[in-house]
């Protein structure tokens, strides 16, 4: 019955492979990628029928390419593991840990008492929605999103209406990207995002919104959009966009998922 033994180390190593398999497939499930990983798939199952089966010359042919797979993979799926690994690099899981919550207030004491001022940038996407400004604007929540900030010019500055304005004024240099906001400071403006490559993304919708699904599909940031051709402001979380809202709905959406 030796078989049958199981150790709570198995358990933990079938959990952590499911975990990664998980997250791995919600990368990808909406993405031609997953057409891609299914012929992969029933590729190796059709390899193994034919070895069941003993079917030699086939069985070579088709275990040539599984025996490639791991190279195949990579070439295949570079942009789907770049945002794996990204994801994984910036999850936050470490974050609960006692040692390191312990670390980060002795290092930045200041930042456990930092909350994000919502009436400010409420105020600043109505008053840029009403100028037809387009904006496109990311809180971080648990990821720290340090790889993308390092992509904009650092600013660090104290969270404002007046400064939300100006960077996003039409020629204002740092116009063009996105703006961070970790606690209440605005940590880089002109930051580049990764785009969504969700099929069904709307067709109308510009690249700050696919900016702003992207990164909210592969972090727990949340991101505002105010469109520069209507001067609707959406709301984004999770990959789910939350368009035409006003200043009540904005505050509440920022409520439920800055707070949750």
């Amino acid at each position: 019955m030796d078989f049958l033994s199981i150790r709570w180390i198995d358990i933990i190593d079938i959990l952590l492979v499911a975990y990664l398999l998980y997250q791995l497939y919600r990368l990808v499930r909406e993405t031609v990628a997953i057409n891609i990983l299914t012929g992969m798939l029933i590729l190796y199952v059709l390899w193994l029928i034919v070895k069941l089966f003993d079917m030699k010359l086939l069985s070579a042919i088709l275990g040539q390419f599984i025996g490639l797979g791991a190279i195949a993979l990579i070439i295949v799926f570079q942009q789907e593991l770049r945002r794996f690994l990204i994801y994984l690099g910036s999850t936050g899981i470490f974050d609960k840990g006692i040692l390191r919550r312990k670390i980060n207030t002795l290092l930045n004491p200041e930042k456990k008492n930092q909350t994000t001022n919502l009436d400010v940038i409420v105020k600043a996407c109505n008053q840029m929605s009403a100028s037809f400004t387009g904006a496109l604007i990311v809180i971080s929540k648990k990821n720290d999103l340090k790889f993308y900030i390092n992509t904009g010019e650092m600013l660090d500055a104290r969270l404002s209406k007046r400064l939300l304005e100006s960077i996003f004024f039409k020629n204002s240099p740092l116009h063009d990207g996105a703006i961070i906001i970790t606690g209440n400071k605005i940590k880089a403006a002109r930051c580049i995002l990764p785009v969504t490559e969700n099929p069904d993304f709307p067709a109308h919708l510009g690249m700050r919104h696919r900016a702003a699904v992207g990164i909210t599909e592969i972090s727990d940031a949340i991101a505002i959009v105010v469109s520069e051709q209507t001067g609707s402001v959406s709301f984004i979380a999770g990959g789910n966009i939350y368009a035409n809202l006003n200043d009540i709905e904005l505050k509440e959406k920022l409520e439920q998922y800055l707070y949750e």
